[in-house]
């Protein structure tokens, strides 16, 4: 009896730990801080915004929340190469809104671990949405994309907030305001979804 009880007890041991890393969470929290042109423009103080990650079945859900932020303001968020202009390969993950106490947050689910990268493995025609499109892509090698990226929905709203009033790119109109906050505060070859294993 004996000899049957241990390999039983022994494959349901087994079966149990399997199943718990089937299901194992890994997961970060870290800040964001005021990006370089938000220092150098001397606005956003008292301004914070964090980040946490957490795995689930394959994919991870990322929380970015921002508070004491200037009211009523659209933020962009980007993924980025590096964490400083000019940034290297970044996209456009998603966009929010703070309340009118300078509260806002925003949630997006896809790969935001060490694996997340881009890749071009050939030139083709790109669509064209806009006036700003390149006609084409260029191709390149894989590169991951580790560091984020807040950027002023409208210029306009970063002059408001005593920042800049310089246009850039980072938002679906390509006329956004500049970068807010950032994950600088990260090495810039080690960027925080890095952690995400």
């Amino acid at each position: 009896m004996r000899r049957i009880i241990v390999p039983v007890i022994l494959a349901l041991v087994i079966a149990a730990l399997a199943a718990g890393t089937a299901f194992a969470v890994d997961s970060t929290s870290f800040n964001m801080v005021r990006s370089q042109a938000a220092v150098d423009n001397e606005c956003l103080k008292g301004a914070k915004a964090n980040v946490d990650i957490n795995t689930l079945g394959g994919l991870q859900n990322m929380d970015v929340t921002l508070n004491n932020a200037p009211k009523n303001t659209e933020f962009e968020l980007f993924v980025t190469q590096q964490p400083n202009s000019p940034f290297g390969v970044s996209w456009y993950q998603a966009d929010f809104e703070t309340n009118n106490q300078g509260h806002g947050e925003v949630s997006a689910r896809g790969i935001f671990g060490e694996e997340l990268f881009v890749f071009a493995p050939g030139s083709v025609k790109a669509p064209q949405v806009d006036e700003f499109d390149a006609k084409k892509n260029p191709d390149f090698d894989p590169v991951h994309t580790l560091h984020l990226g807040l950027w002023f929905g409208d210029p306009k709203d970063a002059k408001d907030a005593g920042c800049s009033g310089k246009v850039t790119q980072f938002d679906g109109d390509h006329e956004a305001g500049i970068q807010a906050f950032s994950t600088r505060n990260f090495p810039k070859l080690e960027g925080p979804l890095g952690k995400i294993k």
